[in-house]
């Protein structure tokens, strides 16, 4: 990074401008759009409301990838995880980015702005990088004179859950999604993730108040999003809209009209370049991501979505959603949906559900699917009229059309990111792709045990 800041950052230089921003990104982890100013059924939360009345919320935006190592590497670049090396989640030999690729905290710091972290210090990326170079100042106090720019990214969204007797969701409020049973379980469980969603609401307040109460508010350009989808079966790891539609809510006093909603495609990325045009600096040409307030840049057709390894598990997925069709490729369609991840069974107490219920023939068709040993090559599903993705029409010739076109696309985009895919070595690594991994006595104990801490009255 210090080669690349002598031989590269002196090409960008804050715009003239009379004003300085402060900024402060909030990140949650692990979430969808599920907050009450996005209609979501069962959940309160005023404090991300009211800042969506206070700015804009954009209902259509997008991680790169449905994993927190992956995700933040394309937001701390503005640059697609896929074509700096970052893609493979958990990886091992971390390598440098490329020499032109310039972290935004860095370009940040060159333009005069104290970066640092706040809540969790966790940055989880996947390449090599010192969290002292990027955010060394702490918390905005700290800033001094300088114009600030912290991260606060707050954790308890993420699994493991907890219960907060002040914060309860009835699980009767709930929507199950058709990919699920209806059962007490998976309501109890969904209505955990939200409870939690109602601590994030009161956490984001928390600072919203300190802004405030610190005559800050009006002088700082305030981001929430999400790091990915919600940690939950067929979210978190996978690119369906549960495991990459997040939040986003942007408050920029004097620059967005209060209560403005947005309906453009948007990728996480374009956060990056925005925080960079609202700094002062111009966006650099290699970054992929596009500032949101630049009225001069194109708007997007498409927002583009990759997966690999998760963890140990190898997997290798690609795709790209517009406003209508979400398409997958699923380059590695030999192995199943739900091969063996030890994260997901340690955590998810519907996994087990779904394999008892699998395994006794229990399921529907629409929930069963999600269980099979093998996928399709591919996916393509219409937005509009299945939202919850259940219906592949990748073989419907009615949709022969949009599928060539996404195909198309996609294509084209890993040739221009250049895009390894799935090599040799990858195929023959990880857990086996057998499925499924335990025997039905097996997943039967794993679901008593989740049944006696979940539905127990005193929580997880």
């Amino acid at each position: 990074l210090a080669i690349a800041l002598v031989g590269s950052l002196g090409a960008y230089s804050p715009a003239e401008s009379a004003e300085v921003t402060n900024i402060v990104w909030i990140l949650g982890e692990d979430i969808c759009p599920d907050l009450s100013c996005y209609g979501t059924k069962g959940v309160k939360t005023p404090h991300l409301d009211r800042l969506a009345s206070e700015g804009v919320r954009y209902t259509r935006a997008f991680s790169t990838s449905p994993v927190c190592s992956t995700s933040r590497s394309a937001m701390m670049t503005g640059m697609y995880q896929d074509s700096i090396g970052a893609n493979q989640h958990r990886t091992a030999n971390k390598k440098p980015l490329p020499s032109h690729v310039i972290p935004f905290p860095l370009l940040l710091q060159k333009a005069g702005y104290h970066t640092g972290l706040m809540a969790s210090k966790k940055l989880d990326l996947n390449f090599v990088h010192k969290s002292s170079e990027l955010f060394p100042g702490g918390d905005w106090k700290n800033a001094g004179d300088k114009p600030f720019m912290v991260q606060v990214t707050f954790a308890n969204t993420h699994r493991t859950w907890r219960r907060y007797p002040g914060l309860p969701v009835d699980p009767k409020k709930v929507e199950v999604p058709p990919y699920y049973p209806d059962t007490p379980l998976v309501r109890r469980d969904i209505a955990d993730g939200l409870g939690e969603m109602q601590k994030l609401d009161q956490l984001v307040g928390g600072v919203l108040k300190r802004l405030e109460d610190e005559g800050l508010a009006e002088k700082t350009l305030v981001i929430f999003i999400g790091d990915h989808g919600r940690c939950e079966v067929r979210g978190k790891q996978f690119l369906y809209d549960s495991g990459v539609q997040v939040p986003l809510i942007i408050r920029w006093p004097g620059h967005v009209k209060p209560g403005t909603v947005n309906e453009d495609l948007v990728s996480a990325i374009d956060v990056t370049a925005t925080v960079l045009a609202a700094a002062g600096l111009d966006v650099p040409k290699w970054m992929h991501g596009r500032d949101l307030f630049d009225e001069k840049a194109p708007k997007r057709d498409y927002v583009m979505l990759a997966r690999d390894k998760m963890d140990a598990t190898h997997d290798s997925m690609r795709g790209c959603r517009d406003k209508r069709f979400k398409y997958i490729d699923n380059l590695m369609p030999e192995r199943a949906w739900c091969q063996l991840n030890e994260y997901k069974e340690r955590s998810y107490p519907v996994l087990a559900l779904l394999n008892v219920m699998h395994l006794k023939g229990e399921l529907n068709e629409v929930q069963d699917r999600f269980m099979k040993a093998t996928k399709p090559e591919e996916e393509l599903f219409d937005i509009v009229a299945d939202p919850f993705e259940t219906k592949n029409l990748a073989g419907d010739p009615k949709y022969k059309a949009d599928l060539e076109r996404m195909r198309g696309v996609v294509m084209s985009w890993r040739k221009d990111i250049g895009d390894q895919g799935v090599s040799e070595s990858f195929r023959k690594g990880g857990w086996s792709s057998k499925y499924p991994t335990r025997s039905l006595a097996e997943w039967e104990k794993m679901l008593a045990d989740w049944e006696k801490r979940v539905m127990s009255p005193g929580g997880l």
